[in-house]
């Protein structure tokens, strides 16, 4: 296992670990205190947190077991990390891995959170929201992963949507040892697809068994990838995905927002359609896509364009910013 140390203060901006992976957007990381989404106002905790990240293109090329944990505060403390390589056949995470580079790209370290602050603060709303939560930073979680714990979350309580990927994990991922514990990575699509229908009520999947086990097994056998949405213009990014079984708007909009990068997507949730009703009423349209648009620009209003390689640069280009402040600011009762 490699380890190391990320300076917080050679961010641009604050950054805080707890709330960024207890806020409802990640599932896939767990707390080695076993205490994941047991704090409801999640924030300023000194915990470790773990993750087997799988093979990614540019990122690495086997499972890598990362551990982080935050030393300090958001502005001048520190991330202390370990990260190993697991090789094929093994089961103990022996090879060298940068994870510096590895949570960069997972917890958006490299996002510019000063200058979204300089804007989205204007709104009375979003400014309460990030003065309870400084540091928080979306995430970029792997797509399966990802895809599936959001199938999961309809009318759930995000503790709930993290005990089922839990679940899966202990049940259908590979192991991984480390300091004479074990750390399961999240299935494959090939290990749910495997399954039936009643192994995954088995683990209180409920009626969104068959969604997942359908989903992977979609994935497994090539008709779609998650990936795949990945560079499409963002309304036909939206569209591709929901041809997943048991994948709406909603659930689309979460993917793209939390793994793929599309900065501008607000997953209209329950939380969020309060939102419009109470403080943006004349954003509510006929349906999810009329009302998305105008939640996007007016949450969005101001912001610098972005360059990114792919989906729109625009006036709604980091508004999925300042939905997650005030989803995590409202479902913790702060407000």
């Amino acid at each position: 296992m490699e380890s190391g140390e990320i300076s917080l203060s050679a961010l641009d901006g604050p950054f805080d670990l707890q709330s960024t992976l207890e806020s409802g957007q990640s599932y896939l990381w767990e707390r080695a205190d076993g205490g994941t989404y047991t704090d409801l106002a999640a924030h300023g905790g000194n915990a470790w947190y773990e993750t087997v990240l799988p093979a990614t293109t540019g990122l690495t090329d086997q499972p890598t077991l990362l551990r982080v944990r935050q030393r300090g505060g958001v502005d001048d403390g520190a991330l202390e990390w370990e990260a190993g390589g697991v090789l094929e056949g093994s089961t103990t995470p022996s090879d060298p891995a940068d994870g510096e580079a590895l949570l960069t790209h997972l917890l958006r370290l490299d996002d510019d959170l000063e200058t979204i602050y300089e804007v989205t603060m204007d709104e009375p709303l979003v400014r309460e929201a990030v003065e309870r939560y400084p540091g928080l930073r979306l995430t970029r979680d792997p797509p399966f992963g990802c895809l599936v714990s959001f199938i999961c979350s309809a009318q759930m309580r995000v503790a709930r949507i993290f005990g089922m990927q839990q679940s899966l994990r202990e049940a259908y991922g590979e192991p991984v040892t480390v300091d004479g514990r074990t750390v399961h990575a999240y299935p494959t699509p090939e290990a749910l697809a495997e399954r039936s229908e009643d192994d995954l009520r088995g683990l209180s999947l409920g009626y969104r068994a068959p969604y997942v086990q359908r989903t992977a097994e979609m994935v497994a056998e090539g008709e779609a990838n998650p990936e795949d949405a990945r560079g499409l213009p963002y309304e036909e990014a939206r569209e591709y995905l929901t041809k997943f079984v048991g994948v709406g708007d909603k659930v689309a909009d979460c993917v793209l927002l939390f793994s793929l990068g599309y900065l501008q997507a607000i997953p209209l949730d329950t939380w969020i359609q309060t939102v419009i009703s109470d403080y943006f009423p004349e954003c509510e349209g006929g349906n999810y896509a009329e009302t998305s648009q105008a939640i996007r620009e007016r949450l969005g209003a101001g912001l610098p364009e972005r360059d990114e390689v792919f989906g729109e640069s625009g006036p709604d280009a980091y508004a999925g910013y300042a939905q997650t402040y005030v989803f995590h600011f409202l479902r913790t009762g702060e407000n």
